[in-house]
């Protein structure tokens, strides 16, 4: 068994908990508008549940809206509705051709709320990544019971393991305090 290669093959399931954890994290609502606040939404279009993002263009004109022009303007009911009954408690203004959301700013309350949510996000993603890191050592302390890897490439095994699981969960915290500081100064 070669563990390099294991780790290597490994290493693109961390890059997506990270990945993942940067979608989960741009979505949660600061007082800027941001795109990312709505490109998952699902939206019932065409009889099935389509993203947002695949059925409208999504900018950001200013710091404060969000601008939601949809390719078929059959689809701006859907959408309206979509945002209505989501949980960003916000109210679509539909125009004919878009509809544009208005992002109000957050009361202190309000910025506490999503810091403890972000850290939720934050602790989900770094679980992840401890249960990946597990699969592996296991997957090496059998390689070793086996005698297919010796017990010096076992323990280098969990070295190297631990320095990517160590450099993943800093981009991670990174991502996070990055957010937090967005969330409290915006």
């Amino acid at each position: 068994m070669d563990y390099k290669q294991l780790i290597k093959e490994r290493q693109k399931d961390f890059d997506a908990s990270v990945e993942h954890a940067k979608r989960e994290i741009g979505a949660i609502r600061t007082g800027r508008a941001n795109p990312d606040m709505v490109a998952d939404l699902k939206v019932s279009y065409l009889g099935s549940d389509m993203r947002l993002k695949e059925i409208a263009a999504i900018s950001t004109p200013d710091s404060r809206s969000v601008l939601i022009q949809p390719w078929d303007k059959n689809a701006l009911a859907a959408i309206e509705r979509a945002i209505r009954e989501s949980s960003l408690g916000m109210s679509p203004v539909v125009d004919g051709i878009s509809v544009r959301l208005t992002i109000p700013s957050l009361t202190e309350e309000r910025r506490k709320e999503y810091v403890r949510l972000l850290h939720q996000k934050i602790e989900e993603a770094r679980i992840r990544i401890r249960q990946i890191r597990e699969d592996v050592l296991k997957r090496v302390q059998s390689a070793a019971r086996e005698k297919e890897l010796r017990e010096d490439d076992a323990k280098r095994a969990k070295d190297d393991i631990q320095k990517v699981v160590d450099d993943t969960n800093e981009r991670v915290q990174e991502l996070g305090e990055r957010k937090e500081k967005e969330l409290m100064s915006s």
